[in-house]
């Protein structure tokens, strides 16, 4: 290593020695984001229905069923969150499987109203 190298590591080391662990933990938690802040603009801007309905098939919908959920989440505004994502997260508010959460979406397209805060369908 350069000494350059050195007493950068040196600098930074004796900075997050004096932290606490909350602290530590929450330098963690926000240099995570801004690595992955990036990644999830690049997928927000990036994706497109058969995408989404390709990952749903991955995660065991059928066909025809991801066709429509698809349909459903890109109308509600939320595609740009990732299918998968949604149906976890709706899964997950129902307490049921991906499969229950892929049948409510085509039961009922209000179901996905409110889960999300930040973007209103």
């Amino acid at each position: 290593m350069t000494d350059e190298r050195i007493a950068r590591f040196e600098e930074r080391r004796e900075k997050y020695q004096a932290m606490s662990d909350e602290e530590l933990r929450a330098r963690f938690w926000e240099l995570c984001d801004q690595i992955v802040e990036p990644i999830a603009d690049l997928a927000r801007t990036h994706t497109s229905p058969s995408i989404e309905r390709s990952i749903l098939l991955r995660m065991g919908i059928d066909s025809l069923s991801a066709h429509g959920v698809v349909d459903r989440i890109l109308q509600a505004g939320l595609l740009g969150k990732g299918a998968g994502h949604v149906l976890l997260r709706l899964a997950d508010k129902l307490g049921t499987d991906v499969s229950g959460a892929a049948a409510a979406i085509l039961e009922d397209k209000d179901v996905l109203g409110g889960l999300f805060e930040e973007v209103k369908p």
